[in-house]
């Protein structure tokens, strides 16, 4: 279950992110979603937190809005690594 919300928390970020992006260049979910070549219900199911976007759809998105996308991945712990070394 936790990294079912930690998901969910991601996706929330980036869902307000893009409202407030959206909403600071005085643009609808239309519009935007006209600039990314998506749906006006892509553009809503995002920001309010449904399905989870396709990462290509993310990275259109944040070009319209002229914005970076940044993922990152981050180990949870050191020692999952080293076991797997450990076992060859």
């Amino acid at each position: 279950m936790i990294a079912i919300r930690r998901r969910d928390w991601f996706f929330a970020r980036i869902a307000d992110q893009v409202v407030e992006q959206r909403l600071g260049r005085g643009l609808s979910q239309q519009e935007l979603a006209k600039l990314c070549n998506t749906t006006q219900s892509a553009i809503a199911r995002l920001e309010s937190g449904g399905r989870p976007p396709k990462i290509d759809t993310l990275l259109r998105i944040a070009d319209a809005l002229d914005c970076e996308l940044e993922v990152a991945l981050r180990p949870r712990t050191k020692t999952k690594g080293a076991r797997r070394d450990n076992a060859r």
